[in-house]
């Protein structure tokens, strides 16, 4: 029988830290939102300043990336290239900032990043996609 790689709540507290060093290194107030493959949330921090509508934002990219498998950039590069019929998928978010995190090439989660630009946002949640690493059980 095989067995499901998952994502354990040290390596999802590893991603936020590192995503949160990149973001407190630009001063940028943002919330960083990690999700299973399910898309539960695993773990969330707000940082100092961060608007509460980030804190869905977040999470909403999080679970879009999951449920995809794909970075959310991707919906926000169709839908500014006109192809606005991806808005009637359920849960997919036209915003960048979430990102699949994968081990052993499989996806155990997603990050997601709200509170400055798009572009901002995702290169936060690169920072903790780069985190990602096995650990020992």
């Amino acid at each position: 029988m095989r067995q499901k790689t998952v994502m354990s709540l040290a390596q999802a507290r590893q991603i936020v830290q590192a995503a949160a060093a990149e973001a407190a290194g630009n001063r940028w107030p943002v919330v960083i939102a990690v999700v299973d493959d399910g898309g539960h949330l695993v773990c969330l921090e707000r940082l100092d300043g961060a608007q509460f509508g980030s804190i869905e934002t977040a999470i909403a990219k999080a679970r879009a990336a999951a449920a995809f498998r794909r970075p959310t950039k991707v919906w926000s590069d169709r839908l500014l290239d006109g192809q606005i019929g991806y808005l009637t998928m359920p849960g997919v978010l036209g915003l960048e900032g979430g990102l699949p995190l994968t081990l052993d090439g499989e996806v155990v989660g997603a990050i997601g990043v709200s509170g400055v630009t798009s572009g901002e946002d995702a290169q936060v949640a690169r920072a903790g996609v780069a985190a990602l690493a096995p650990m020992a059980a």
